[in-house]
């Protein structure tokens, strides 16, 4: 590998996504993000040459089922375990303040 990874490297990665590492932790990860990177380069020796881009290693398709209406809940089921009604609806607390924002 021409650039091993580095603490100072994990250090910079760790503050862009706000995590507080210990000392412990930068070297464990600094070791493990180390062999990881070895084995990605490792993909770089293979001979891909002829071979197919592809999203996914199975030939699969999205197997779907066919839209088709069919009846809803009966409101008076959806609502039997409600904890608080307005009827027709779910009673729910307010969660949007009465400022000027509301």
């Amino acid at each position: 590998m021409t650039h091993p990874i580095t603490e100072a490297d994990v250090r910079h990665v760790a503050k862009l996504a706000r995590l507080h590492l210990s000392d412990q932790q930068v070297q464990r990860f600094t070791e493990q993000l180390a062999h990881v990177l070895e084995y990605v380069a490792k993909m770089d020796e293979l001979d891909v040459e002829g071979v197919e881009p592809m999203a996914h290693p199975l030939d699969l398709k999205n197997v779907l089922r066919d839209d088709r209406e069919v009846p809803g809940i009966d409101p008076g089921v959806a609502l039997s375990n409600a904890p608080q009604r307005d009827d027709p609806f779910f009673a729910v607390p307010k969660v949007i303040g009465d400022g000027p924002s509301a």
